[in-house]
């Protein structure tokens, strides 16, 4: 079993909360600990909600910068902010609704007892059940899951889906474990988190670390649990239990698709273009695969080991051989492709030359310095396919050279949308194909690409695909909350 330790409602102040060590960790992706602060001031009509953030969230550095950088966006509008103030609105939806941290006890292969911690932080419910991935990493603590949460509550906005945000996970690391292991991990997981779920609830998928595999553990321990089968309780399945097409793909592919309405808003396309990727999971793979389909060249992807440059093109098929099947190391990449490929374990893939940059990997990979470096390089524009992968002063670097740059939480809502798709599948029990899913994927990023350049322009503030992505999703959930009253 796997007893909460605590379930935190808001309306009183909780601690921060600092992961758990898990044995035998692997090398964590580094994160920069660092203040969320920038050279922008904030308007001063939010400089005392986000005081109050920081005072009431002390040491959530990831926190405190996912917030800063949606109040920095809201400045246009601060002369309507009297019209949610009775309300509270941009307090509350600081706070998350529901904060629930739990003990996860698991025993090694040989018979070694081990803890961890999960997380789970149902954010804000306006728009529908709470939705958002688990991860499972050894840099997970509450700080990053309140940011992710937090950012997925804009992004599920944004596609148009009636869903709202949370996030969830464990400094649980997956590396070097065996599959018993990891089933063990997760049943422990879910033996507290399913009181907290459901397809009417919370419905939680995979992110980093949390794959189809770890995705089947949980959903078999939910069904014995419950003793139903409830297929829209967890989105990221497999195809022959209540799986959808794409839904694998969905974050890569949305990503590009995402940079492909970028560049056609400017008259160009991807056609032709020299692409770099950061990471090489489940979001860089089928980010690789379709900036490809699209006539793009991928010449550089990474890992925690370094980066690979292949000038002649990523090789797909070897890279999803190395990683999906052999789960190893773009070294393993790079002896298999002889002298065409160079792997570079010192420095950083964003020195490598290139016309459209995807930073598909994690949380403020990419500095003000490697932004600068992107800038020198001719870098036209910036997508992000992971969640705040660009620190503060990068993203100002791209705004301040007129790069075009577009914010996570609308161009990697590929994935989520797909899985809200999953949902309206479980629910009519249809399923649908590949084509048709993709093509809906496509429409839905193409249309969330328009309502950011739209707000953006209503706002006075054309092309700016933060603003527009922050205003318009920030816009639509204060009115469902307005409409529900104080609750």
């Amino acid at each position: 079993m796997a007893p909460a330790l605590h379930v935190t409602r808001t309306t009183l102040g909780h601690p921060g909360g600092g992961a758990l060590s898990p044995v035998n960790v692997s090398r964590p992706i580094p994160l920069r600990r660092r203040p969320a602060v920038t050279t922008q001031a904030l308007h001063p009509n939010f400089q005392g909600h986000f005081d109050d953030v920081i005072a009431r969230n002390p040491g959530e550095r990831e926190f405190h910068q996912a917030v800063y950088e949606v109040m920095q966006s809201l400045s246009p509008i601060a002369g309507r902010v009297d019209e949610y103030a009775q309300w509270s609105i941009l307090k509350r939806m600081c706070e998350p609704e529901r904060q629930i941290i739990f003990r996860v006890p698991w025993t090694t292969d040989s018979g070694d007892v081990q803890i961890n911690r999960g997380f789970r932080v149902e954010f804000n419910s306006a728009l529908g059940p709470y939705k958002g991935g688990l991860r499972f990493h050894p840099s997970v603590n509450l700080s990053i899951i309140k940011f992710l949460g937090f950012e997925q509550v804009f992004k599920n906005s944004l596609t148009g889906m009636p869903i709202g945000g949370g996030k969830g996970g464990s400094d649980f690391d997956p590396k070097g474990k065996s599959d018993a292991e990891i089933m063990r991990f997760c049943q422990s997981f879910m033996t507290e988190l399913y009181r907290h779920i459901g397809e009417y609830t919370d419905v939680p998928a995979g992110d980093i670390g949390v794959g189809g595999r770890e995705l089947g553990y949980l959903f078999g321990q939910y069904k014995r649990i419950t003793n139903s089968w409830e297929a829209g309780v967890l989105t990221g399945k497999g195809l022959s239990w209540g799986g959808s097409q794409v839904r694998t793909e969905a974050t890569g592919y949305g990503t590009v698709f995402f940079a492909q309405e970028m560049l056609k808003a400017k008259g160009e396309s991807l056609d032709g273009k020299r692409v770099i990727v950061s990471g090489s999971g489940n979001v860089a793979i089928y980010a690789v695969e379709k900036v490809h389909q699209l006539g793009g060249t991928v010449v550089a992807v990474s890992d925690s080991g370094g980066y690979v440059v292949d000038e002649s093109g990523i090789d797909l098929a070897l890279l999803q051989e190395v990683k999906e099947v052999q789960r190893g190391r773009l070294t393993d990449y790079a002896e298999a492709k002889g002298g065409s490929a160079r792997h570079v374990a010192d420095g950083s893939i964003w020195d490598v030359p290139c016309d459209v940059a995807l930073p598909c990997a994690t949380q403020n990979e990419l500095s003000e310095e490697h932004a600068r470096t992107l800038v020198k390089n001719g870098v036209r524009l910036v997508a992000e396919g992971a969640n705040m992968p660009c620190v503060p002063e990068a993203i100002e670097v791209f705004r301040e050279a007129g790069i075009l740059y577009a914010p996570g939480k609308a161009s990697n809502a590929g994935g989520v949308a797909t899985s809200a798709l999953e949902m309206q599948q479980n629910a009519s029990r249809d399923s649908w194909g590949f084509e048709e899913t993709e093509l809906r994927l496509e429409e839905i990023m193409r249309d969330i690409h328009a309502n950011c350049l739209e707000t953006a322009e209503e706002f006075d503030v054309p092309g700016d695909y933060v603003a527009g992505a922050n205003l318009a999703g920030y816009i639509k959930v204060a009115d469902a909350m307005v409409a529900q009253g104080v609750i």
